[in-house]
């Protein structure tokens, strides 16, 4: 990843909303960046692989920034190169395996937590100061159906999406009175490119397999037309929750296939 003290801090335009996205460089996070550059917003397309950020920001007029949510530095320069900010989406996560809790490897729970949960955090705490001095402003925490229910082999993932439901909750209790809305948005079975190959360590048939005789799982888009309306809302209005899942599936462990 390119250092951030590094680099020069971005000049952003003055005449749009800034939203920043984290975890921007596919999946869902490219998916949200896209939509909000259609809404209006000046995206900043944040995450660690800078060439795919550079190209999707070539493509939709974003600013790539290089971040880590697990950095302290790295998203200290963040809040520094972002001084008003509309928008923010936690969308930085991601699943690590599919063990049983008896045979739970605790570095993949460390790395879920650090990323789903401390990330949001950690972001989340450094650019609230520009959403006040812009003067109002919208966190939305992309969370999963696994942060609300469970199912076998899921549970370390599970209870990261759980804490970031936690803190989604708590934060929108914590803000109350500010002008800053607290949406959270917990997607259940979406295909992209990279989630399912991430979880099984670059398994493509077992990833693949997650997928196999599901006529139509959710796609990043899908995902990323819910941001967009959360965030399109009358300012007086705060969607705080949304639950989304393609009509195959019932639930994390319920799931229709053809196969």
């Amino acid at each position: 990843m390119t250092n951030p003290d590094s680099a020069p801090a971005p000049t952003l335009p003055s005449s749009s909303p800034i939203a920043v996205v984290t975890g921007a460089s596919s999946g869902i996070g490219a998916a949200t960046a896209r939509r909000l550059a259609a809404e209006g917003f000046h995206v900043v397309a944040a995450a660690r692989r800078v060439d795919r950020l550079e190209k999707l920001a070539s493509e939709i007029g974003a600013t790539p920034f290089p971040l880590d949510v697990t950095d302290d530095t790295s998203v200290a320069a963040l809040a520094e190169a972002v001084p008003e900010c509309a928008v923010l989406v936690n969308n930085a996560g991601g699943a690590l395996g599919l063990d049983p809790v008896a045979e739970a490897d605790l570095g993949h729970w460390q790395r879920m937590f650090d990323v789903n949960v401390l990330g949001s955090v950690r972001v989340t705490k450094a650019l609230l100061p520009a959403m006040l001095r812009y003067g109002r402003g919208h966190v939305v925490n992309i969370t999963s159906i696994a942060g609300h229910l469970v199912y076998e082999g899921g549970a370390g993932y599970a209870a990261a999406k759980h804490a970031q439901h936690a803190v989604t909750e708590t934060l929108r209790l914590e803000l109350n009175g500010q002008p800053v809305r607290i949406t959270e948005i917990a997607p259940g079975m979406v295909k992209t490119e990279e989630f399912s190959l991430i979880r099984f360590d670059g398994d493509a048939e077992r990833a693949e397999a997650t997928y196999r005789g599901v006529a139509a799982p959710l796609v990043a888009e899908d995902i990323a037309d819910c941001v967009a309306f959360a965030v399109t809302r009358p300012a007086h209005v705060d969607v705080d929750l949304m639950v989304i899942k393609p009509i195959a599936q019932a639930a994390p462990h319920k799931v229709h296939r053809t196969v």
